[in-house]
């Protein structure tokens, strides 16, 4: 019996999980189905479940791809729209985290700040900062499972533009979008090329009195039909659950085969988004000076647009394209380097996101800092030299949930094959440790190449190198052994004794 001197032990859990976004209740939903008996808790550092669904409210935000593959696999889309605007998104987690029982594993308003693995004690413990209260506190868990993302929630990237204090008109982030921000009526300029800028374009249009773009490089761009005729009958035909099932199996192919496409044949690809493009613009439209990216398909994500909303802004002749670059802010809008001036009352920079990978959480092994570049991914889930450490990062050239809820169901295999030979620890190493390595991210993106020197690397070969090809994901992942001669297992020497509070959720 402690005495009363002594500070009571942090309370114990056997999975902690952070994040309670797409990827975090997924993780829940898994651990839950396959692991009813141990305990776990979704830390999330702000106040709602949602992650980025809830974080951004600016106008028109919508997912990039279909919700049959975007969704989950257990819970079947039922929305006509297969490209989803963010409330519908949101509407979709809350119903799954409800019909499953998991909210009560949320934790709001807990930000995971640090968190130190001992090998004498196999545990992590781990230190939280109440984001309403400012408290610390810690817990204690056997396994950590991050899913959080890779973006930085607290903060957009904005690069310095010269003269930005003498704009009289009004600045915003979409990642920080005033909820009473007025643009009816006024001249408004969206800087950027991306997701979020032809997203905000066609949703702004019918209200501000004229959008452009500004743009510095152009990007590929492609209308999408916003309702999946195909999965709607499928679904009509042999009911929720196998028509989702048959509609995410056929969206998984064709995203697929399209980036198997445009790797293979680049120039092709270009020259058909290049047509479709044209076809969706007014007659005589300088499609080349507006649509034609100085890279190949796919070396950046391709950007789409529900039913062709932006081009439709355009022929309306409520929204224009401006490619060209800033020299400075003025008064009334932006200098650009041609000479022209376009005059704005709102400047949106819809400039891009941060990277922050593991919520910027410091970590340590054994007492000894774990620097992220000096890390190889394991199976794109765990990395080397890192103990009972998990995380998902989902897929950059398909639709993220579809990677993620294949390494949620290989962790609990993970761990039910743990149970069955007694190891209590797993350790990735590699075999050979001057194994040629390369970003884990090996993306062309901007908001990548930013923090590309941050990141944990990818070998040349499996388990190592991270796999995009969901099909092949599914043999290895779901189907595939979990052991592996790179993968350590043990059995912990000392266990320390831990709270278990009599009103822990424990399944």
């Amino acid at each position: 019996m402690s005495s009363a001197s002594e500070p009571p032990a942090a309370e114990h859990l056997d999975v902690l999980i952070i994040g309670a976004g797409i990827s975090g209740i997924g993780a829940a939903y898994y651990l839950q189905r396959d692991h009813p008996h141990r305990s776990f808790a979704l830390l999330e550092a702000r106040g709602a479940i949602g992650g980025t669904w809830d974080l951004f409210r600016y106008p028109g935000i919508r997912s990039d791809s279909d919700l049959y593959t975007f969704g989950y696999e257990f819970k079947p889309w039922r929305d006509e729209d297969a490209i989803a605007d963010a409330h519908k998104i949101l509407d979709y987690l809350h119903e799954t985290t409800a019909e499953h029982d998991l909210d009560r594993r949320v934790r709001f308003h807990h930000k995971v700040v640090a968190a130190s693995w001992s090998s004498e004690q196999a545990r992590w413990t781990v230190d939280i900062e109440r984001t309403d209260t400012g408290e610390r506190t810690k817990l204690t868990c056997d396994w950590l499972f991050s899913a959080g993302g890779y973006y930085r929630y607290d903060e957009g990237f904005t690069p310095r533009f010269e003269g930005r204090e003498r704009f009289a008109g009004t600045i915003v982030h979409p990642q920080h979008w005033p909820e009473d921000l007025d643009y009816a009526g006024k001249r408004v300029v969206v800087i950027g090329s991306g997701a979020t800028a032809v997203t905000l374009v066609p949703a702004m249009a019918p209200t501000a009195g004229h959008i452009t773009m500004l743009q510095r490089t152009p990007s590929y761009i492609l209308p999408v039909s916003k309702s999946d005729g195909l999965a709607v009958r499928l679904k009509q035909v042999f009911g929720d659950e196998r028509g989702h099932a048959m509609a995410r199996s056929l969206g998984a192919f064709r995203q697929r085969a399209i980036w198997r496409f445009t790797q293979r044949f680049p120039k092709a690809s270009r020259r058909l988004i290049r047509w479709i493009t044209t076809k969706q613009l007014p007659a005589g439209y300088p499609v080349d000076e507006h649509f034609n990216p100085p890279y190949d398909p796919w070396d950046q994500r391709l950007c789409l647009v529900p039913d062709g909303d932006l081009f439709r802004s355009i022929r309306t002749g409520e929204a224009d394209i401006v490619t060209d670059r800033i020299t400075t802010f003025t008064e009334k809008g932006l200098l650009l380097e041609s000479g022209r001036e376009l005059e704005a009352d709102v400047i949106v920079t819809a400039t891009g996101l941060n990277l922050q990978p593991f919520g910027g959480l410091d970590l340590t092994v054994d007492g000894e800092p774990v620097r992220l570049a000096d890390t190889v991914t394991y199976k794109g889930m765990m990395l080397s030299g890192v103990p009972n450490l998990a995380f998902s990062i989902g897929y950059t050239t398909s639709s993220w949930t579809l990677k993620v809820g294949l390494l949620c169901e290989h962790f609990c295999r993970l761990l039910a094959h743990m149970d069955a030979h007694g190891h209590t620890v797993c350790r990735p190493e590699p075999a050979d440790p001057a194994m040629p390595k390369r970003p884990f991210l090996n993306f062309g993106a901007g908001y990548v190449q930013r923090v590309v020197d941050q990141l944990p690397r990818q070998g040349d070969r499996l388990p190592w190198l991270t796999s995009m090809d969901y099909h092949s994901d599914v043999k290895r992942l779901r189907k595939g052994s979990v052991a592996d001669p790179e993968l350590q297992f043990s059995r912990a020497t000392q266990l320390a004794p831990a709270a278990r509070p009599a009103d822990a959720v424990t399944g």
